[in-house]
Parts: C-alpha cells; sequence; structure tokens
C-alpha cells in the first residue's frame, strides 16, 4: 500500500509512443512527489537554451503525493515546462478533479514530449492510453471541448484542455479543466505548439491507501477538524477572495491604473457586497472542504445574464482596478471569457492596462490600435482586447506576446510601462506597500508571482516565523526565502492556499510521512529542506537558462516613484532592492549573483548538478 501509484506515464507525440515506467524510490525519497517530481525530471530530462514551442521542450503534468487520497484540500495539479513568457521555469496550478484523476489512472507524473503532426488529444482509460485526433476540437472553447469529450468517453470523463488563445499561441494561454484554470507562465501556449487540445481520463474513482492507513488516518481527521472551524477557511467558503479588493485597497496593496495609482473613484462598486447579491452558488475541487469557488450571475445592467465561477480577486484586480473599470458585470464578463477563450487574466487585463497607460500618454495612438481609442474605464472596449488577444487579431496579436515583448516592439520609452518580472506580467499587489511580498515576486523562479512565496506576515500580520514591517527596506530577505520554501514543501502534495490553515509543519509532515512511508518527514528540519531542495534546483534550472541577479528586479516604477493616494502606504518606494536581494541570497546559501554555491547544493543532496 502507498499513495503512490509508482509510475509515470511517457507520451511521445512525435513518434506516437506511450510507456509506463518506474519512478525510483530514490526519486520518491529526494523529492516526494507535486513539484517536487515536477523539477527533478524537467531539470534532468531537458536541455539549457531550448525553444520553448519547440519539439524538444516537455510538458510535465504532476498530481500532488496526496491526491487520490482522503486528505482534505490537495486536490490541485501543477504544470511545469519552459515558458514561452519568461524563458525560465514555468510552473501553474490548477483545481477540479483533474489531479486525483491522474491518480485512480495510475500516473504520478505525465510527461509529454515532441510535438503532434496534426491536432490531437491524448485518452487515458482503464485499457491503456491512447493518442487520438482532435480534428473535430481544435477551434472549440474550453466548456465545447470538455462536452464534446464527454459525449464520446462518459459523463464521468474528467479533462484539461487548451481553448482558441492555446491554439494561437497567445503567450499566456492557460490550461482549463472544468472551470478552473493552470493560468500563468503560458503552459497552455506550450501545450498548442504540440498541437495537443487535451488530455481526458476515463478512470474508475478508487481512493489510494496511505503505507500506515492508521496513523493517516487519525492525521487527517486532525486536520479536518482544524479546518471546520477555521475562521479564515469559512470566510473563504462564503466570500471566496472578493473581500480582498476592500481589503486591499485600505491598505493601500490594491494597485490602480496600471500601478500608477492606489485608489479610483467608484471602486466600492467591486467590493464584497456587489459579488455576495449575484452569488448563485459555490463550487469546489475534489475533497475539499472549502467549497471556494463562486458562482456569480450578473442581474442587471449591459450583462445581465452573463455568469462565471468567479472572479476571484487577481480577476476582479484584472479588469476593475487595472484598467478603471468599475461596472461589476463587466467583470464577471471578462473572467469567463477568459476561461473559455483560454488566457490568464492577470496577464491580459495587465496587457490591457498597459496599453492604456501608453494611450494616455501618447506613446500609441488609434493608428497603433485598429482605430481604437483605449480610454480609462472603457470595459466595452476591454472586451473587446479579449477577444483580439485570445484570437491574436490586430493590435491583440501584439499584445498577447506579453508586456515585455510588446513594449520591447512598440519602443519609444514603452519598457518603462510594462510591469513585469521576469517578462511574466506583475499581479494584483502593490510591492511599493509590501516590500518583502515585493522581494518574492523580484526573485520568483517563474516571474511575477504572488503565489511563489506569499508574504502573509505584511498581507494578513502572520506572525510566523517573526511580525515585520511591511514598508522597512531591509529585514526581509530571509522572510521572502522562508515563503518560498513553505510554498516548495506544500506543492509536493500541492496543497491548496486556502486548505493550510491552522496547519502546522508536524501534521503536514505526518501526512507526508503517513502516506509515503518515509518517516524523516515527520521531522521539521527535514521537511523545509526539501522544499528548499525544489526552490534551488528551480533556481539552478534558471541559472541554466541564462539568469542572474539582474533578473531578479522590479518595475522601474516601483523603484523610482513614490506611490500616490494609497492610504497608508502613500508616498512609499522600494528604496533598496539591492540590500534585499544580499539578504535573501545569503540566507539561501547563493552567491551575491543569486547562484546556488557548491556547498549549498551538496548540502541539499543536489550535488549531481554542475551550473
Amino acid at each position: 500500500m502507498s499513495a503512490y501509484t509508482g509510475y509515470l506515464l511517457r507520451v511521445n507525440l512525435s513518434s506516437g509512443s506511450t510507456n509506463r515506467e518506474p519512478i525510483p524510490v530514490e526519486v520518491q525519497r529526494r523529492f516526494v512527489g507535486g513539484r517536487g517530481f515536477g523539477i527533478r525530471y524537467l531539470f534532468g530530462e531537458t536541455d539549457g537554451g531550448i525553444d520553448p514551442l519547440g519539439e524538444r521542450n516537455k510538458l510535465l503534468f504532476m498530481p500532488g503525493v496526496l491526491a487520490g487520497t482522503k486528505a482534505l484540500g490537495f486536490g490541485r495539479w501543477i504544470v511545469m515546462t519552459r515558458s514561452p513568457l519568461t524563458g525560465g521555469l514555468a510552473r501553474a496550478c490548477g483545481g477540479g478533479n483533474f489531479a486525483a484523476f491522474m491518480k485512480f489512472a495510475g500516473c504520478d507524473l505525465v510527461i509529454i514530449e515532441g510535438k503532434a503532426e496534426r491536432p490531437s488529444y491524448l485518452f487515458l482509460h482503464e485499457g491503456g492510453t491512447e493518442i487520438r485526433s482532435a480534428a473535430d476540437l481544435w477551434g472549440l472553447d474550453t466548456e465545447m471541448t470538455q462536452k464534446a469529450l464527454q459525449e464520446k468517453h462518459g459523463q464521468r470523463t474528467q479533462t484539461a484542455c487548451i481553448g482558441p488563445a492555446g491554439e494561437r499561441l497567445v503567450r499566456f494561454a492557460t490550461i482549463t479543466h472544468g472551470t478552473r484554470t493552470a493560468s500563468r507562465c503560458g503552459v497552455g501556449t506550450v501545450m498548442g505548439a504540440k498541437n495537443l487540445k487535451a488530455i481526458s481520463i476515463s478512470a474508475r474513482p478508487k481512493l489510494l491507501e496511505p503505507v500506515d492507513k492508521e496513523g493517516f488516518d487519525g492525521l487527517q481527521k486532525e486536520h479536518s477538524t482544524i479546518l471546520r472551524d477555521h475562521k479564515r477557511r469559512v470566510k473563504m467558503h462564503t466570500f471566496g477572495t472578493t473581500f480582498l479588493a476592500h481589503m486591499m485597497r485600505d491598505a493601500g496593496i490594491l494597485p490602480f491604473k496600471n500601478f500608477q495609482t492606489g485608489n479610483i473613484e467608484a471602486i466600492e462598486n467591486l467590493f464584497t457586497d456587489a459579488y455576495a447579491e449575484m452569488r448563485k452558488g459555490t463550487h469546489g475541487c475534489y475533497n475539499c472542504m472549502t467549497r471556494c469557488g463562486q458562482v456569480h450571475e450578473v442581474k442587471e445592467g449591459p450583462y445581465t445574464g452573463a455568469w462565471s465561477e468567479g472572479p476571484e480577486y487577481e480577476t476582479i484586480w484584472a479588469f476593475g482596478p487595472q484598467v478603471a473599470n468599475t461596472d461589476v458585470g463587466a467583470t464577471v464578463r471578462a473572467d469567463r471569457l477568459c476561461d473559455l477563450l483560454g488566457i490568464d487574466t492577470i496577464s491580459t487585463g495587465s496587457a490591457i492596462g498597459f496599453a492604456m497607460e501608453l494611450f494616455q500618454r501618447g506613446i500609441i495612438t488609434t493608428q497603433d490600435t485598429d482605430g481604437i481609442e483605449l480610454n480609462w474605464g472603457d470595459h466595452r472596449v476591454m472586451l473587446d482586447l479579449i477577444h483580439k488577444i485570445a484570437y491574436r487579431d490586430g493590435f491583440g496579436k501584439l499584445l498577447g506576446e506579453g508586456t515585455k515583448r510588446a513594449a520591447e516592439h512598440i519602443g519609444k520609452g514603452a519598457e518603462r510601462y510594462a510591469m513585469h518580472c521576469k517578462g511574466m506580467e506583475l499581479p494584483a499587489y502593490e510591492p511599493r506597500a509590501a516590500k518583502g511580498h515585493g522581494l518574492s515576486m523580484a526573485t520568483s523562479n517563474i516571474g511575477g508571482s504572488h503565489m511563489y512565496g506569499y508574504a502573509r506576515q505584511e498581507i494578513s500580520g502572520k506572525k510566523d516565523p517573526r511580525p515585520v514591517d511591511r514598508f522597512a527596506d531591509e529585514g526581509k530577505g530571509d522572510i521572502a526565502a522562508y515563503n518560498q520554501i513553505d510554498k516548495g514543501l506544500e506543492e509536493v502534495g500541492i496543497l491548496c492556499n486556502f486548505a493550510d490553515s491552522g496547519l502546522t509543519y508536524e501534521l503536514l509532515g505526518g501526512l507526508y510521512a503517513t502516506a509515503t512511508g518515509f518517516d524523516e518527514l515527520r521531522e521539521v528540519p527535514a521537511l523545509r529542506r526539501l522544499g528548499e531542495r525544489i526552490v534551488c534546483l528551480e533556481r539552478c534550472y534558471n541559472v541554466r537558462e541564462g539568469f542572474t541577479r539582474k533578473d531578479d528586479t522590479l518595475p522601474e516604477r516601483m523603484l523610482t516613484e513614490p506611490l500616490p493616494d494609497a492610504g497608508p502606504a502613500t508616498d512609499q518606494v522600494v528604496r533598496n532592492l539591492d540590500a534585499l536581494l544580499d539578504e535573501y541570497y545569503d540566507y539561501l546559501g547563493y552567491s551575491r549573483d543569486g547562484v546556488p554555491t557548491p556547498e549549498k547544493l551538496k548540502e541539499l543532496g543536489l550535488d549531481d548538478i554542475s551550473l
């Protein structure tokens, strides 16, 4: 008995071969599962400098080690590859039932290699694995694709697929399962480049049994008891993340108009009450108590009847404050449109806000934008641009390259207004108002991500490992590293961010140990060393791709322009990023250029890595 299936599925789209291979016990012990397996195989099986959209890039799908067990909140899945947006590591996380069904189908990992000659999809079923034609699916949106595959293979079929944006190689295309998406880094773009429309699984649900069933069941019940009454979990169930818009605005953390300011008139139209009035129900992932997905339907205005499982906080920002829109119905419509077309809401809203600022400053005109006036707050233009980006139509083709590439193409100083880290657009957190959080985004190995190392110490007052002053320009390096390590070890099991409420290292390590039989995971130092091993190997991946200290930075605006009209964060600026980077590298045992030292690699059991 084990929470592992013990196997990976290797699919070569070029040759048409599919093979099940055992995962060595040594790999299981060192990397345990989920994101650990992902970086171990991605680093070990790809060379530096490959084209992210070329045949030699690989696309990896991972459930967590606890997916398909009784454990609550471990139902997410991760996709890893080389990012077509940043040129570095890509890691995107999705929800729903797909992770559990990968395990039910006998896979701890799926590796996609090569490129199909024509549109195809992968079908996993009890009789084996097939690569089938997707000629009748190509061009369909994500909802139509999933429905079509359920009609072919049965209603319990679980599918992860791309939409039109992935087919057209928009650089921030997503992979969608149900109404949940693996959104960031352009993982759907790589899937489209491989002519792979979907992965469908038809498998009989059967819980995986841990090595120590009695011990595991006791810990699982303890976790369930903690979650049931935890205030944070209850709040997430009741509101999703919609309440964060109000909270972040009041703290000065919510960015407006492409990070130009900290407030706009009528932003209250997008606060929690407006979404609560439209709420129709909740939706959750496999074996999840929280059910954070809020289903909203617009009841009045120009978008009456529009619905979405969302928007959540990031998407409210992307199609609200980022573009100065305060029509709540438009945010619901925009969210649903992006999910159907298969594009990341954060990067899409960021690209539109970037274009609006360039239009505001006269850097681009209607001659550049297909005759469209890009005025702040115009939600009809916003929705039009979503279509144009997804279908690479006219001006949308340029925005679909991401803000970094678009700015380089436009020139005329446009680079200053592209709000990204390493080429990936920043999320809904103002680095000047939460500088440790900003440092984590700057050093994140996947680019501008708030979830690579979420700084709850600054955002919600978490006291562990110590309280911090979010405006301080020093003393944050260890905190950023600590949070990134935490996320790495959580994503071995791919624990949902909302299911870790009240979770201790001892409880998490106990779940991992009883599931796998690796008793050393009960010890906190060993557990944190696992998280650090993952983050360090991901850093090695980026170093191999040519990333250095110069890439661990924030947009110039954060470093030189005081933040206006942002309540308690007014006039803040990131004054000493270099000192923060030194602290971060020192804590992790990297050189001052951000490269893991030989001593650190040996300490983490990565001494077989050469840089």
